[in-house]
């Protein structure tokens, strides 16, 4: 938050913090555009089921469309199945065409 080198979007309800959103920039070189990383996405076990995460996925697409951004890209887990079913309910498409790919600095 310091450095701030992501836009960051919380959702409330009473007062009280229920979620956030965190987004990065990064940039398409074969697009000649940005995308936003989807890096957190995040609602407090008592307010889930509540349409939090899709409150705060469309505000990080208004982000989106008002930087000009080509797309949000983000990554979850095989076996996260709420994530998994939130993120195609929101207008997400499964990208199974490419490997990803870490290396680790240990």
């Amino acid at each position: 938050m310091e450095n701030k080198d992501s836009e960051i979007f919380v959702a409330e309800e009473n007062g009280v913090l229920t979620g956030f959103v965190q987004l990065y920039p990064i940039f398409s070189s074969t697009r000649m555009q940005r995308y936003w990383l989807l890096n957190d996405l995040y609602v407090n076990a008592n307010y889930r089921g509540k349409g939090y995460s899709k409150e705060l996925i469309e505000r990080a697409k208004e982000l989106c469309r008002a930087s000009n951004a080509c797309g949000i890209l983000l990554e979850t887990g095989k076996g996260n199945d709420v994530g998994n079913q939130l993120y195609p309910a929101c207008g997400f498409e499964l990208y199974d065409s490419v490997n990803f790919y870490e290396w680790s600095n240990s």
